[in-house]
Order: C-alpha cells, then structure tokens, then sequence
C-alpha cells in the first residue's frame, strides 16, 4: 500500500469512526483483507490436508464460524478450558477439537464436571483430542478415563525440533504407544502432533530453515512408521497427524511434508509478530484504535517544565503531544505515521502520551491505529470486535469469555 493509499484507508476508517455510537478504544478486522488471507491460505494448503483452526488467534464464535464456512473446515484447536467449553457449548456433532498444549488433570476433570450444561449434540468424549506430552500425564488421563466410565482420545506431543515438550525420541515414544496399548479399553490414540515454529526462527548461521525442517519432518515420518509397524493395532488411516502454524505452513505444500492436518489461524489477521518471509504475502487485516483525547503544541514532562521549549528544538518528534483513550497494549503505532510513545512519561492503561512531528495533522476526537503484535488475548481486550468492510463499520462480533 503506498503512502497515499495508506492515508485514504485510514482517513476513511477514522471519519467512519467517528460516526460510531461510542468513541472509546476498538479492535478491527478489516474483513476485505481478512477474505483475501483465507484465500491466500486455501491456496498454500493442499486438498489432502485438514486445515484447523486456531481458536486462541481469532477467539469470537462468529469469526471462528465464518473461516470454517470459508475454508469448508470443522476442525478447531484449543489451547484455554474456558474456551473449550464455550466451544463444546456452541457447536455441534461435526467439530473436532485437538487441544494444542497438555491440559493439567485437574483442568481435564473440571471440564467434564461441566457436562450438565453441555449441549449434547456435542461428544465431549468422541470429538476431543487431549494432547499428551509425557507417559506420567498418560497415566493420569488413564485415571480419568476409568473414573468417568468414558474412553477417552489421546494425541501424542512429539518433540520435531522445538523442544518445548514432548515425546523427544523413538524410545520413550514407544513407551507410550505401548501404554495405550495396554490400555486400549479406556485409551483411543487419535494422532500426533509437531509443532514447527523453530524452523523459520533460527538464526541462519545456527541452522539453515531447510535443513531444520528436513530433521523435522525426518523424525516425524520415524514416529509414524514406529506406529504403522510396531503398533499395527494402534493405526487407522484417519489418524491425525498435526503440526506447522501460521509461520510454516507454506512448508508443507509438497510430498515430503508428514502432515495431514495443518493448524494456523494468525496469518489471517497477521499481527506484527507474523511478519515473516513466509507471510510476505498475507495482508494486515487487525489494527486497534483509539481516539485521542487532548493536544499540545509541545511536550511537557513533570519537573522539567521549564525545557518543554528545548525538546521540540532538540527532537522534533517532540513537537506535538497527546493523550489518547487507553494504551499499553502489545501492538505498534501505525498511523498517522510518526506517533511515537514518550518514553520519559512511559506507558499508561488510562491515558498514555504520544509525541509526533509538526508534520503530524490530527486533532482531538481522531482515532489513531496500531497493529496488535499477536491476536491472542489482544483481541480479548477490547469487548466486540468491529468488522469493516470498505473502511465502514458493519458489525460486532462477541469475543470468548475468559
């Protein structure tokens, strides 16, 4: 987008703003954008692999829906409890829910003490894949599994290279697909899943991202034919063989990748933190704003007064100030280009001062914009999420309670 491009856009959204019902702080997802990722996504993953949904990156029921009818998908992960049941609430018998990190017993029995309320078009038990990391936490979800009567679903954590958990060699992989063995009565082994993040975070030097993926691809393929030939009783083809996200998935568009089920959902929005090569091409589609609330013609910081004259002469960043609606937010000022935090004043939840050249035409009641750094639990912040289309605002849409 070029600087004129840019100018239209945001003027437009701030004069649509400012005819909104309320000017206070606002998360947006601009939903030409958003359209244009999902299409961008459709198009790097192959038709024989799932795509799942990252529900901690795009946390609103509504949003959620409206990517599984785009990308034709009923296939969610879920990484917070309160989220799973809101979730297991809501949808129906078609979903598939794969936890993407190991939920402590405790959390895993609470959830099922919840079952009352449940709506029971949703299996709690068929359509839940509880991600396992360790052979001791197997065996307590094998407790729960006996205590409630009810087989449960288990994925194994594999570690490909991350080393943030897992099942980190051939060995004590076995260890637990024997244990499920043993257990089939009350365990189901439902997959694997690798995640792959450190394949495009390394620094070049310690590792090129192609020999990084290959190691983890490599082990991966090991795991699943430990699987299909020691563990033939463990196997059927609709097992779940999970992995990438957002940053690689565009490193598994070919024969040599494992997976059959790819799991992204920043990408769509792509906040600051997913600006990587292997997003180059996803467009930022979430930006907050905030109005501001009052402006000076120069900067003045408590104690030191008497200079606010020789800051301007000295930066001329220093200029102007403001206070906007809130801040402190992880997200990066974006427009008007040159607004800056004030670094002597610091960083406020109520009321945080901005600084800007003289070049730098906004008043009181304009909205400034910044992009989130990530999605989640940025966009739980904010109460509705605006959408937009055209630089209009069209709708809200409910996040997930915390």
């Amino acid at each position: 987008m070029g600087a004129n491009q840019e100018t239209a856009y945001f003027n437009r959204l701030n004069n649509s703003l400012k005819k909104y019902k309320s000017a206070i702080p606002y998360l947006i997802i601009d939903l030409d954008r958003f359209d244009d990722n999902i299409e961008m996504l459709k198009g790097q993953i192959k038709p024989d692999i799932q795509y799942r949904i990252v529900v901690k990156s795009l946390p609103s029921i509504p949003l959620i829906e409206y990517v599984m009818t785009k990308n034709q998908t009923t296939n969610l992960m879920v990484f917070h409890q309160p989220f799973l049941t809101q979730l297991a609430t809501h949808f129906n018998s078609k979903v598939d829910i794969l936890l993407g990190k190991p939920m402590p017993i405790q959390t895993a029995q609470y959830f099922y003490n919840q079952l009352p309320d449940f709506n029971y078009e949703f299996n709690p038990f068929t359509q839940i894949q509880w991600l396992i990391d360790t052979t001791n936490r197997l065996a307590e979800y094998l407790a729960l599994a006996k205590k409630s009567g009810k087989k449960l679903r288990v994925n194994l954590e594999i570690d490909v290279g991350l080393h943030r958990g897992g099942f980190a060699d051939l060995q004590s992989f076995g260890t637990a697909l024997q244990f499920i063995k043993e257990n089939k009565a009350h365990l189901d082994l439902s997959g694997l899943m690798g995640y792959d993040p450190h394949v495009v975070s390394l620094p070049s030097f310690v590792r090129s991202k192609e020999k990084a993926l290959s190691m983890a691809n490599t082990f991966y393929h090991k795991c699943v034919e430990m699987l299909k030939t020691d563990f033939p009783s463990l196997y059927h083809p609709d097992l779940t063989y999970n992995g990438a996200g957002s940053p690689t998935i565009n490193l598994h568009g070919n024969d040599a990748s494992p997976l059959n089920d790819i799991s992204a959902g920043s990408c769509l929005v792509k906040p600051t933190a997913f600006v990587v090569d292997t997003l180059a091409n996803y467009k930022p589609a979430c930006f907050i704003a905030t109005p501001i609330l009052k402006k000076f013609k120069n900067t003045m910081i408590p104690g030191i007064e008497k200079f606010k004259s020789l800051l301007g002469v000295l930066d001329a960043a220093h200029k102007q100030s403001f206070f906007i609606y809130g801040g402190f937010w992880k997200a990066d000022y974006c427009y008007p280009k040159g607004m800056k935090q004030n670094k002597i004043f610091g960083p406020s939840t109520n009321q945080t001062m901005l600084n800007a050249p003289v070049s730098v035409e906004v008043e009181v009641d304009d909205f400034i914009f910044l992009r989130p750094r990530q999605s989640e639990f940025v966009f739980l912040q904010f109460g509705n999420i605006l959408l937009m289309r055209g630089q209009e605002i069209v709708e809200e849409w409910a996040v997930l309670k915390q």
